[in-house]
């Protein structure tokens, strides 16, 4: 259960009032604001603040609404991608392949990709300046799920995707999806099917498909994490919603502070 704050906990002189902090962040107008101070809906560092006077430091301090994060830094960017095939995860190719800088060199900040997809699978990647952020989303350990659905050549038994589950040795360790399942039939000796894994290992999906004998004929990443690539055209770019943002740095401030309660 979250901490309220008490009559000792005074609010400071510095800062800005919190109300005015979570209109600039475009949570909703000062007045709106407000009322989700009052009804014990927002959070300061983890412990509810209903006092209208609190004033907070936006450099500092951690805002959550309704347990989600807000955030409160402007120069911090966080873009949705959906790449298509034949563009390298990279944002300069040393070898002169088509990459991100066609995208990225429009943004005044400097970005970077979040994780990686191979030449030749499409779909969504993220890309942001925030680098504290970014670790937290492409270390597998702290267990952020991608959602990827494949074209494959073969008809795709239900037994198969419970072996990906159970898991299979591949030549770089062991591997298991968290979830597969074929979505349907093709015809003409192909199938497609969805797997999930947070594994960030390089070219798994097509390895793990190859494994059990169906190799992978078209590559997409549909999901990563809370976000979801939806009907972004190939080849399109946008800023994240307030809501898919919050979403992400929910992810990362538990991780941080389940980092900092092992330390």
């Amino acid at each position: 259960m979250m901490e309220r704050t008490d009559s000792m906990n005074s609010p400071s002189d510095e800062g800005e009032r919190l109300q005015k902090v979570m209109a600039a962040a475009g949570v909703a107008s000062r007045r709106v604001s407000e009322d989700m101070i009052s009804a014990g809906r927002v959070t300061v560092n983890g412990k509810t603040v209903t006092e209208l006077g609190r004033r907070v430091n936006a450099e500092v301090d951690l805002i959550a609404v309704d347990g989600t994060a807000v955030q409160l830094d402007i120069s911090k960017r966080y873009l949705m991608l959906n790449k298509p095939v034949g563009i390298v995860s990279s944002l300069a190719d040393e070898n002169g392949r088509a990459d991100l800088y066609r995208w990225t060199a429009r943004y005044e900040e400097r970005l970077f990709n979040v994780g990686r997809l191979d030449t030749q699978t499409s779909g969504l990647l993220l890309l942001t300046n925030d680098g504290e952020l970014a670790h937290v989303l492409a270390h597998p350990s702290f267990g952020v799920s991608k959602t990827y659905i494949a074209k494959v050549s073969g008809e795709v038994a239900s037994t198969t995707m419970r072996e990906l589950m159970n898991g299979i040795e591949l030549e770089d360790g062991f591997i298991q999806a968290d979830k597969a399942r074929v979505v349907g039939q093709l015809g003409r000796g192909q199938s497609m099917v969805e797997i999930e894994l947070h594994s960030g290992r390089n070219r798994i999906v097509r390895r793990m498909l190859s494994h059990v004998g169906h190799p992978v004929i078209d590559l997409v990443r549909r999901q990563f994490g809370p976000l979801h690539l939806g009907s972004l055209p190939s080849g399109n770019i946008r800023d994240l919603t307030k809501v898919e943002l919050g979403q992400l740095l929910t992810i990362g401030r538990a991780a941080k502070a389940d980092q900092d309660n092992q330390s």
